[in-house]
């Protein structure tokens, strides 16, 4: 089969490689039919997080089941399933508790030795405790596997971070971050009832789809200039809740200063660069909790389904450009230099 493999930074390319086959009785064959770069996967496209040369890439996916292993058993070939961005067993003591990214079994698409998400076909591990159930009729409605795809990773990664900001009914957010994960932490904040949602970002185009998310007010300014801002629309005091979805110094500082004393700070971005921009004092005297990490989406995805089957939500204007298999170096590129918000594939 054909998938996408990382050979150093800035060499994607899109190889012939061993098909996906049963290895494990607890195994299912899943074959892509809508796969997407995620913004983390450009941490190893520049470098900064180091692969092995040949390594797969790719961590969110979504398909129909082909072949299942002897001791799989809500499963069976030709459902549609979507996956999140971990494998989990579904039974361990983390999984129980719904913390599946901690599983005790668990593993990461495109890690060493396994497919990732960018290909035609993936092998799952526990593929009963990973892989989701999507409405067969689903596979004809473009539109519908688009906004499902997106229950992978963003939509559920936007929502932990608003439940990490505890994000309530009738509660001021701001949202740092204008990727898909930030995007979707607005979609996630108007969800759970937030009266008024500030998102910070300087690009139209992605401001837009805020505001289509429900993003009340729009901040362009960045460091203390965007603290100043969004104290002034708060009346001095900040937001109750704050989403932070980048994972730099700068932007973990601004969400600590425009975080409203006794506020919160849910955090999804992955951390990169040096330090952290917390300052723990400050955060003692301001009584700030701080929460979040990587999201366990497999937890989230059955209550976030039935809000995109029903039409409540639609995370898809997130995907903002469709490639082939063979156009996904392309696909990197494009959104490496930010002329792509989220690039899906359609193997």
């Amino acid at each position: 089969m054909r998938a996408t493999v990382i050979h150093a930074p800035h060499d994607i390319r899109v190889e012939e490689v061993p098909d996906a086959a049963i290895q494990r009785p607890e195994d299912a064959v899943v074959r892509v039919l809508r796969a997407c770069i995620c913004g983390s996967d450009l941490w190893a496209y520049q470098g900064v997080a180091k692969r092995q040369p040949g390594q797969r890439i790719g961590h969110e996916f979504l398909g129909v089941v082909e072949e299942t292993g002897s001791a799989v058993s809500g499963l069976r070939a030709g459902d549609l399933v979507v996956a999140p961005f971990m494998w989990s067993d579904g039974t361990c003591d983390y999984c129980t508790e719904g913390l599946y990214t901690s599983c005790e079994h668990g593993g990461f698409w495109g890690s060493v030795g396994h497919d990732g998400g960018q290909g035609e076909a993936v092998r799952v591990p526990h593929a009963d405790g990973t892989l989701v159930k999507l409405p067969a009729d689903a596979v004809s409605d473009d539109h519908l596997l688009t906004a499902l795809l997106a229950l992978s990773d963003v939509m559920g990664t936007g929502h932990h971070a608003a439940l990490g900001a505890g994000v309530r009914k009738g509660s001021t957010v701001a949202v740092v971050g204008d990727g898909a994960v930030g995007l979707c932490g607005v979609l996630a904040a108007k969800r759970l009832g937030a009266d008024r949602i500030i998102a910070l970002g300087r690009h139209t185009v992605r401001t837009d789809i805020a505001k289509l998310f429900g993003a009340t007010d729009v901040v362009a300014e960045r460091g203390e200039a965007a603290e100043a801002a969004v104290r002034e629309l708060t009346g001095g005091q900040g937001a109750h809740s704050v989403i932070e979805a980048v994972g730099t110094e700068m932007s973990m500082r601004t969400a600590v200063n425009i975080a409203r004393d006794g506020g919160a700070i849910g955090y999804v971005g992955v951390p990169h660069g040096s330090g952290t921009g917390l300052d723990l004092g400050v955060m003692f005297d301001r009584n700030l909790t701080l929460r979040g990490g990587v999201a366990p989406v497999r937890a989230y995805i059955p209550e976030l389904l039935a809000d995109v089957l029903s039409g409540a939500i639609d995370p898809s204007p997130v995907f903002d450009r469709a490639v082939t298999l063979d156009e996904v170096p392309d696909g990197y590129r494009a959104m490496d230099d930010r002329s792509a918000l989220k690039v899906m594939i359609k193997p």
